[in-house]
């Protein structure tokens, strides 16, 4: 929400790029996307990307290996 805070004091899209250290590309998103719809427009939607494909018993498996601390091996 620190964008919509930098819109709302009327700073440009470029300055909340570099203040935020994000793309102009993504600032300017973000200004139209507030202007639209205001800061509830720029709340977060949860993270993005595809699903994990692993089963339930293949990321048990995964978090016991990295609660070990140590690499496994193929085989």
């Amino acid at each position: 929400m620190q964008a919509a805070e930098l819109f709302d004091r009327e700073v440009k899209p470029l300055e909340v790029a570099r203040r935020l250290r994000v793309s102009p590309k993504s600032a300017y998103q973000w200004h139209q996307l507030w202007r639209v719809g205001g800061a509830e427009a720029l709340a977060s939607r949860g993270p993005s990307g595809s699903r994990c494909r692993l089963s339930p018993r293949c990321l048990e498996k995964l978090t016991a290996y990295l609660e070990q601390g140590r690499p496994r091996t193929a085989g």
